[in-house]
Formats: structure tokens, C-alpha cells, sequence
């Protein structure tokens, strides 16, 4: 008999285009979501808003890595914005931000403290 796995951590429970969900609630908004039940609002609503401040507020957080999803497509950030990052060892992965949530799950999921810095772009 097949038993659903428990989720013990902060896990992302759905994703489509412009939002994702934590457990019941869905989120509209750029976030970053840590699997030790972080959470900031993250203020860029566009890639081109982006700059080392956001993710200077993500390496405060600590994780051991960070899963960027940059939208519906993959974007690469400049290097000026992984500078905080990079100054504390922690490592970063780019994908869309669907790829972002599954493996988002899959590392917060195995006990590694993960957080997924997730553009959502307004639909439309």
C-alpha cells in the first residue's frame, strides 16, 4: 500500500503562470521562500528590476543554496547580482521558475536549507 509523502517543510504546492502556492495560498507577487519557513516579498516585478540589493536580502537568509527562477524563460543574472551571494559561499542555479518549484521541493525536501527566489511576472 502506497502512503503520500508527508511534507515537513515549507513546500510549494502548485505553480502556473504569475503565481505559485504555499500549502492553501496563492501567491501573486515575487517572493522568495525558504524550506525553515522563510518568506520575503521580493520587489522586482519585472527581470529588468532586478538588482544586487534583492539578492543581497536572500544571502541575509543564509541558505545553502538558492534556486533562482527567473519567469517563463530562463534568464541568467549579471554577475553584479550574485556578488552577495558568491561573498558568502552560497551557491545559485537559474531556471524558469517551474523548474524552480520542483526542485525547489526536492532539496527542502532532503533536510538541505534551500530557498527559491521566484520572479512572477504579471500575466497578460
Amino acid at each position: 500500500k502506497l502512503q503520500p509523502d508527508r511534507i515537513v517543510v515549507q513546500a510549494i504546492t502548485g505553480y502556473g503562470p504569475g503565481w505559485v502556492g504555499v500549502g492553501t495560498e496563492k501567491i501573486t507577487r515575487s517572493v522568495v521562500i525558504g524550506s525553515q519557513g522563510e518568506r520575503l516579498d521580493w520587489p522586482a516585478v519585472r527581470f529588468e528590476d532586478l538588482e544586487a540589493s534583492h539578492f543581497e536580502a536572500i544571502a541575509q537568509l543564509g541558505p545553502e543554496v538558492v534556486i533562482f527562477g527567473s519567469g517563463q524563460k530562463i534568464r541568467f543574472p549579471a554577475a553584479a547580482w550574485m556578488r552577495p551571494l558568491i561573498a558568502k559561499g552560497i551557491g545559485i542555479e537559474t531556471m524558469d521558475t517551474a523548474a524552480a518549484c520542483r526542485t525547489y521541493n526536492v532539496l527542502a525536501q532532503e533536510g538541505r536549507h534551500v530557498a527559491a527566489a521566484l520572479l512572477l511576472e504579471p500575466v497578460g
